[in-house]
């Protein structure tokens, strides 16, 4: 009963001091449509190598720290609509000691994976994640180190996820991901109309799976793999921001993705309103 009276008692506070933000503030969100040429998602190769779309919504409530957001992700071939899912996510974003050298941004979120094609009680999972970042605790401004730990597992109680197919996993377990983000600025005048400099986003990224896996996937206790990329924006007015990117995977453990590392494009279009 303890428990759940503090459980209770931080819920209504955090309540409370968003309606109250909620009074200054406004809804906004983005709108996103993202094409890939290959749907890695933690290092697993979701759909065999081949394209997909994924739509989203993020709204931001009232800027009180609290938002939603759903994803979409459709495969563009034929036989992977078990692999389709939406994604649901409650999250709570913020930061503390914004004036000191160890700033930390943080984001909770809550998210139910729901595959529509398939038996919820086979499929579907939720997890619970928690990102950090420190946007002043290196010397070199624009470099950001990140963390993000995951707990996942199956979305009810006897469920057989891991039990069918053969497999013998539960897609329960945790995923740590340790990033590390640098914005470099590139002088672009005389390359790009009317553009002086672009901002290069490049992105590291290593993960320690410690059973997270889709579908009731066996996965090792191990490094399992990592990730280099590098993306821009470009702002096409009216709200609108075009996002390319190329990313590039080493896969540390086959368990994860047997005997290949992996190369993808990304284009992304947002709409912020």
């Amino acid at each position: 009963m303890k428990k759940k009276g503090i459980l209770l008692a931080a819920v209504i506070l955090l309540s409370t001091v968003g309606l109250a933000q909620a009074e200054e503030g406004k809804l906004s969100g983005t709108i996103d449509i993202t094409y890939l040429s290959k749907y890695i998602w933690r290092g697993f190769d979701v759909y065999g190598d081949k394209s997909a779309i994924q739509p989203s919504i993020d709204l931001d409530l009232y800027g009180t720290g609290f938002g939603i957001n759903l994803m979409g992700h459709r495969a563009n071939s034929d036989k992977y609509e078990n692999g389709e899912r939406w994604d649901y996510t409650l999250y709570y974003y913020n930061s503390l000691f914004e004036s000191e050298t160890y700033a930390t941004n943080y984001r909770l979120s809550w998210v139910y994976y729901n595959f529509p094609d398939n038996d919820k009680r086979s499929f579907d999972l939720q997890e619970m994640n928690a990102f950090f970042s420190w946007p002043n605790i290196l010397p070199i401004k624009g470099l950001v180190p990140s963390y993000v730990i995951v707990k996942l597992w199956p979305s009810c109680s006897g469920s057989r996820v891991g039990s069918r197919s053969g497999t013998t996993g539960t897609a329960s377990g945790f995923a740590h991901i340790f990033m590390l983000d640098y914005a470099l600025t590139v002088q672009t005048e005389g390359l790009l109309p009317g553009i002086p400099e672009q901002v290069l986003n490049l992105h590291t990224e290593f993960v320690y799976n410690d059973g997270v896996g889709p579908g009731g996937q066996n996965v090792d206790q191990d490094w399992s793999n990592a990730v280099l990329g590098i993306s821009t924006n470009f702002d096409l007015g009216n709200n609108l921001t075009f996002t390319p990117g190329i990313y590039h995977q080493i896969t540390m453990d086959d368990s994860v993705n047997p005997d290949e590392d992996e190369t993808w494009v990304s284009l992304s279009m947002k709409y912020k309103f």
